[in-house]
């Protein structure tokens, strides 16, 4: 993954990541102050009930007060009468009803006997027990009350007036108002709110019984488990119904009777349609706005692998070329910032690294001419002290033993020329060594190579007791390589194993294809190599051997490396030595 891409990434992620959690943020906000709101809306609005609420009971109170006292007189009469019916007509407690805007009203005789009924006149005579249960009906005040009515039950919000004398009632006046549509549309609504009222007058739930401003409710199975849930507690719940806009928050409030008994449960629904809309809104501008921030994330990422990538690119070329040689490269300065200041030390570097390369050039130049002239010092010195001793020898035997002069000279005439083909031999590898012709390449089948050498040395080999493995890839891919070189190459290795295996052995010669181009090993089970050894092997003049130049491996590595190829060697004592060479 280059620079750009990964710079591309991290300014869309940042971006995407920052609206993301910008929107997540600003919608938990928003969504707690929604709630927050809407919690203050259905406290306002349950206040209102209750205020709409009292202000009913209230004027229940007072006009159920005003009608007892507006009958003192008739009640002195009825409490020293046992027969009513003169006193009051079946139409008399509805006419008092409507005067004093009531839908339900009785009169009834201090033993419970109903004297007269707007709601049910039909009960003239009936007993209201429960009126001679309580003595002092001034402290409830108004309150709920289940209301058997000719076409079904309702409930109700009734206040009990009595009139007394000396402490005894004489007559109780029984008013109140039904809880119905009309008391719903009295409340105040806001916008996306309604309320609901379940009548709790059945065993069993009765959708009929949910009603709203304008009639039965038409959600009454969908509050069913709600409403039922606050029948069982008695107390305040809240639950959401629906889901996406047309979701609502139904806060649920229990009302009691007299003897607080469950008669009713106010419902506040509140809608999460405003809620839905403004997090859709919020969702469509985050993906907006994090759109935006993709492409101006992909135009700032641009503009800065722009700033950044292309002196960097430079750099990169520039290093390139100091690897491949070019010690002199340079990189154009053109800005003040960091990446110039990379540039200026990079140039530094290419200067010093030019003026250290030529003083370690000539430093290496006198330190390669002294070692040559000392080895080869030290190699014509060998040979030239037995020619000294053979001509002094037949010097000696010419003076002093004339007859024994022609043996003597024989014998020095063959060591002489042993010794100076001993002479041209060390000058020849000398002369390999300090002037390696360039490789002259052509298409090279390595496998024809290594068997060409296998037949060369085959001789040798069986003399020395070794038998020979080759192991050769017949898919070998063709390299391109000196045929006269790298044919030299396999004989010296060949050679240097039959050395490390005086008492025979086991050469392997292996070629096979590689990742690189193809890769030839020569393995041998001789004596093996130390770890130092191995370090040193490729070093000019360095042998294991008790003869030889220490030039053969040197010059080996030298010919692979024309070949812009790479060689290894695997050893450890007593386990013999591989020697690993990869060719492009």
């Amino acid at each position: 993954m280059t620079f750009r891409t990964r710079l591309l990434l991290i300014f869309t992620v940042a971006v995407v990541v920052s609206v993301g959690l910008a929107e997540l943020v600003v919608s938990a906000g928003i969504q707690y102050r929604f709630e927050r709101l809407e919690s203050q809306r259905v406290d306002a609005l349950v206040a209102q009930f209750g205020i709409e609420y009292d202000r009913s009971g209230q004027e229940i109170v007072r006009a159920v007060n005003g009608i007892a006292a507006s009958e003192s007189d008739n009640a002195v009469h009825i409490a020293a009468q046992s027969d009513h019916s003169p006193y009051y007509s079946e139409t008399e407690a509805r006419e008092l009803a409507k005067a004093q805007g009531l839908n339900l009203l009785e009169l009834v005789a201090a033993d419970g006997t109903i004297i007269s009924s707007a709601e049910r006149p039909e009960r003239f005579g009936y007993k209201e027990e429960w009126l001679t249960q309580r003595s002092d009906w001034k402290t409830p005040g108004a309150f709920l009350k289940r209301e058997e009515l000719p076409d079904g039950v309702a409930l109700s919000l009734v206040a009990v007036g009595s009139v007394t004398a000396a402490d005894q009632v004489l007559l109780y006046v029984v008013g109140g108002k039904q809880l119905d549509y009309a008391f719903l549309s009295a409340l105040v609504l806001p916008t996306g709110m309604r309320a609901l009222l379940y009548r709790n007058l059945q065993p069993q739930f009765a959708p009929a019984d949910l009603i709203d401003a304008s009639g039965p409710a038409p959600d009454a199975a969908k509050l069913r488990p709600l409403i039922e849930r606050v029948k069982s507690r008695k107390r305040e719940e809240t639950e959401l119904i629906g889901s996406g806009a047309d979701a609502e928050t139904i806060h649920a409030f229990p009302r009691t009777g007299l003897d607080n008994d469950l008669l009713g449960v106010l419902l506040v629904a509140s809608s999460r349609r405003d809620l839905v809309e403004l997090d859709a809104f919020l969702l469509k501008l985050g993906i907006a706005v994090a759109s935006g921030g993709i492409f101006l994330g992909i135009a700032l990422s641009w503009w800065a692998t722009a700033r950044i990538t292309r002196p960097v690119r430079r750099l990169a070329e520039s290093a390139g070329k100091v690897a491949a040689g070019d010690w002199g490269a340079t990189v154009e300065v053109a800005t003040g910032d960091e990446i110039g200041q990379l540039a200026r030390a990079f140039n530094r570097m290419t200067h010093e690294l030019v003026e250290q390369r030529e003083r370690l050039v000539q430093s290496e130049r006198v330190a390669a001419w002294r070692e040559l002239a000392r080895r080869l010092a030290h190699e014509l010195k060998n040979p030239l002290f037995p020619l000294q001793i053979t001509v002094e020898n037949m010097q000696r035997a010419r003076d002093q033993y004339p007859e024994q002069f022609d043996e003597v000279f024989r014998e020095g005439t063959s060591t002489l020329l042993a010794e100076l083909t001993n002479l041209k031999q060390i000058i020849s590898r000398f002369s390999d060594f300090a002037k390696m012709p360039a490789p002259e390449m052509q298409r090279i089948q390595l496998n024809d190579l290594a068997a060409d050498t296998v037949k060369l040395l085959g001789p040798q080999l069986s003399q020395a007791h070794i038998a020979v493995r080759a192991a050769l890839d017949p898919h070998l891919p063709v390299i391109m390589g000196d045929h006269e070189q790298l044919g030299r190459v396999l004989r010296n290795l060949a050679l240097n194993a039959i050395d490390a295996m005086p008492q025979g052995g086991a050469l392997t010669i292996r070629t096979a294809a590689h990742e690189t181009g193809v890769r030839l090993e020569v393995s041998d089970t001789g004596q093996g190599l130390t770890p130092e050894e191995c370090a040193r092997l490729f070093t000019p003049y360095y042998t294991t051997k008790t003869h030889g130049t220490g030039l053969g491996l040197a010059i080996v590595q030298s010919v692979i490396s024309d070949h812009k190829g790479r060689i290894s060697v695997e050893s450890e004592p007593g386990k013999g030595s591989t020697f690993r060479i990869d060719l492009g």
